[in-house]
Formats: structure tokens, C-alpha cells, sequence
């Protein structure tokens, strides 16, 4: 760990770290276990799964291997399209804490607005799940503002996060005034564009200016927003590397630089995106 960085020093989102371990695509059991248990280990303290990504008993396994106290990790798990229906949800989650070895969840999102989803069908469970402390926090994922305006609409609970795609070339402006109308925090997965930040002349150009990988400078960047991120590492060296952006200080000519990128890059857009995506 860097002297100068602790789990205390890593801002908090309403009790969320700010910067957190995706593991999307982190399918190799052995390796998902020692990511996450390197992580933590490294000071992490906000770990993100989903039951579609097919890890959450790795992930699990890696938690309990780490000397990190259970109620000192923020753990996020998200529900599939095709378990979005009332009984599902409450199913589904139910063996999502048991792959994950806890009894709760601090965040449970819907992963997209897609499939079995209805607002008021699925976000009656969620809201069953959030009174019982099942989950501690109702999130949503991949939703527009018109989406996020009828689940609050519904929903007993507050809707405390949305994680959406975010990075330099996808600055996603209207959540992120959404966001800030409305006490909801948002979750940038991607957030290094799947290492397309590593080829950008602006990034590149910050980067070298503090001594700093293109990557630090996209994680600075977010944070400056007011954006938590979880970018997706597996080797000790990329999960240090994210873990030391939290030293990077970006001045306002930096992030002026980046604002003005002019790219609209999405990466991630399956065939049940919403129809208001571009």
C-alpha cells in the first residue's frame, strides 16, 4: 500500500466508497478469488458483482480471505434480466448471498431495465428486501432519467444509486445533472473505456504532466465529477495502479481538457439497451 493512502483516505459517496473493484468479466474462479482478496488487502473497501457475471461465489471466497471485516466492505450484486419478476428477485437474491458467503448486501441493483423488468412488480421486492435488511441500499443500473423517475415513483425505498457506463468519451452530462437534482449517486462502470483511455492524446498528455498512467487520470477525472468508480482489475499491478489514482489532483485546466473531448464512445450496447440510447 502507499504511505500516503488508507481505506479512511478514499472518499465516501453516503457511506460508499468512491472507488470500488468491478470484477465484469473476471470469470477464472482462482484469479477472481485473489483479485478480490488482493484488493481488499490493499485497502479497498467497495467490491461490485452481479449475478450475471457468474463470480459472486468466487468473490465471496476472496472476502472471506482478506483480514478485512465483513461490515467494513461495501458490497454491490445486481439482478438479472431474466429474474426481475416479484418471486425472482427475492429467489435470485436470496442465492446471491448464499454464493456470496454474507448475509446482507450493502447495494442490490437491477442490472437493466430489460427482459422481466416492471417497475412495480420488481421494485415491490426490492423494497420487501430493503425492510427486512436484506440489502441495505436499492440501486438501478443502466436506467435513463425516465426510468429512474418511474421507480422513484414506486419504489418506498430510496433509489440510492445508478451505475451506468462512464468514462472520458461517454460523459453522460444529463445523469449526471439528474444525479445531482435528486440525491442519487452515480456508479461509473468502464470507466476506463476497456483501455481505450491508454491511446487518448489529452489523457496522455495530463498523464505525463503528473507523473501518472492514462487510467489515473480517467479515475481522477470521475472523482472530480463527483463519480464513483469500479474499474475492472485483476493483476496486483492494475489493482494498484487504479488504487493510486486516488493521489492524483487534477487542476480545472486538466478537467477542462477532458470535458472538452470530443468522442461519444459506448462500449457496452446489447441488443435490450433502452431504445433512448444512442
Amino acid at each position: 500500500m502507499s504511505d500516503d493512502l488508507s481505506p479512511e483516505s478514499v472518499p465516501s459517496a453516503n457511506g460508499m466508497p468512491m472507488l470500488g473493484l468491478g470484477t465484469w468479466e473476471n470469470e477464472d474462479h482462482d484469479q477472481c478469488v485473489e483479485s478480490v482478496r488482493t484488493a481488499l488487502e490493499m485497502g479497498y473497501r467497495h467490491i461490485d458483482t452481479a449475478q450475471a457475471y457468474r463470480n459472486e461465489e468466487a468473490v465471496g471466497e476472496g472476502i472471506a480471505a482478506a483480514d478485512v471485516d465483513r461490515e467494513d466492505i461495501f458490497l454491490a450484486t445486481k439482478v438479472w434480466i431474466s429474474r426481475l419478476d416479484y418471486d425472482d428477485v427475492l429467489s435470485s437474491t436470496r442465492d446471491s448471498l448464499d454464493r456470496l458467503g454474507v448475509e446482507y448486501v450493502d447495494l442490490l441493483y437491477v442490472h437493466w431495465p430489460s427482459g422481466e423488468y416492471d417497475a412495480e412488480d420488481t421494485l415491490a421486492a426490492f423494497d420487501e428486501l430493503y425492510e427486512e435488511g436484506t440489502i441495505r441500499n436499492v440501486g438501478v443500473s443502466n436506467f435513463e432519467p425516465e426510468h429512474l423517475d418511474r421507480a422513484r415513483e414506486v419504489l418506498d425505498a430510496p433509489v440510492f444509486a445508478n451505475q451506468v457506463e462512464m468514462h472520458p468519451f461517454l460523459q453522460q452530462e444529463e445523469l449526471r445533472d439528474y444525479a445531482a437534482d435528486s440525491d442519487l449517486e452515480l456508479v461509473a462502470y468502464s470507466p476506463l473505456a476497456r483501455a481505450d483511455v491508454l491511446e487518448d492524446p489529452t489523457l496522455s498528455e495530463i498523464a505525463e504532466k503528473h507523473g501518472v498512467s492514462e487510467p489515473q487520470v480517467s479515475l481522477a477525472w470521475l472523482r472530480e465529477k463527483g463519480v464513483t468508480a469500479i474499474p475492472k482489475a485483476t493483476s496486483e499491478d492494475h489493482i494498484r495502479d487504479n488504487w493510486e489514482s486516488l493521489t492524483v489532483e487534477l487542476d480545472e485546466e486538466d478537467v477542462a481538457r477532458i470535458d472538452d473531448i470530443d468522442r461519444q464512445d459506448r462500449q457496452v450496447h446489447p441488443d435490450f439497451a433502452p431504445d433512448t440510447w444512442s
